[in-house]
């Protein structure tokens, strides 16, 4: 009798895992297809502005309108995340300059990889980062499904490591345009805290948990919470 007990007990969780499975399939595929329809009805309503922000960025001086840069996926696969170009030409010799003189902004940039002043960001840059229209060509990433509107923020290669053991959550989940992170303080939070973040998103993810993360998205971009 406890055989045929430990048997059923099995054939239940079987079950239950399937379901899960399927479940969690279909919901991945709901999140990708509003990902794609959404994606693509804010471009084009938005056209007339990311023309507009792309003359702005052509006059501002040298260098291109659009700057992408390698970026870890889902999977651990590498893609070229897009942003309008916030930096001057000459940015990483700027930077250079001011960590080499300036002990704690070189300590901020260990810490947090940001800072407060950069000397890199051009004038339109620094506006178009505040209010976060820098990373409004990331919904062509979304388009081509190598983002998500939900999501953790992609991460370079090299920030893997201070992930450690959280890295694995990462890659279970598509980076996103806008995720917990953003919505809970952004740059007012240490980067561990960004970590454990990640790793909840990616452990507790649902459709619902999504959507309240884009409806919280438009207040911390109009309030700037955490906005450099």
């Amino acid at each position: 009798m406890q055989d045929r007990g430990a048997v059923s007990a099995l054939m239940v969780r079987i079950a239950a895992d399937r379901r899960n499975a399927w479940t969690g399939a279909i919901a991945q595929a709901v999140k990708r297809v509003g990902d794609f329809a959404v994606a693509s009805i804010i471009l084009i309503a938005l056209l007339p502005l990311l023309l507009c922000i792309a003359l702005l960025i052509r006059n501002s001086g040298p260098g291109g309108i659009f700057y992408g840069h390698a970026r870890v996926g889902r999977n651990g696969r590498s893609f070229r995340c897009l942003k309008f170009r916030t930096m001057y030409a000459d940015a990483d010799q700027r930077l250079a300059a001011l960590l080499a003189s300036d002990p704690a902004s070189a300590a901020e940039w260990s810490r947090t990889r940001k800072l407060e002043r950069d000397p890199r960001v051009s004038g339109i840059g620094g506006l178009l980062r505040k209010t976060s229209l820098d990373e409004l060509p990331q919904l062509l990433n979304v388009v081509r499904g190598e983002m998500s509107l939900v999501g953790p923020r992609p991460i370079t290669r090299e920030e893997l490591c201070r992930y450690g053991t959280s890295a694995r959550h990462y890659f279970r989940v598509t980076p996103g345009v806008t995720g917990l992170w953003q919505v809970s303080g952004r740059n007012n939070l240490s980067y561990a805290e960004r970590v454990r973040l990640d790793a909840a998103y990616a452990q507790h993810w649902s459709l619902a948990r999504d959507l309240g993360i884009l409806l919280r998205t438009p207040a911390a971009v109009l309030l700037r919470q955490g906005a450099r």
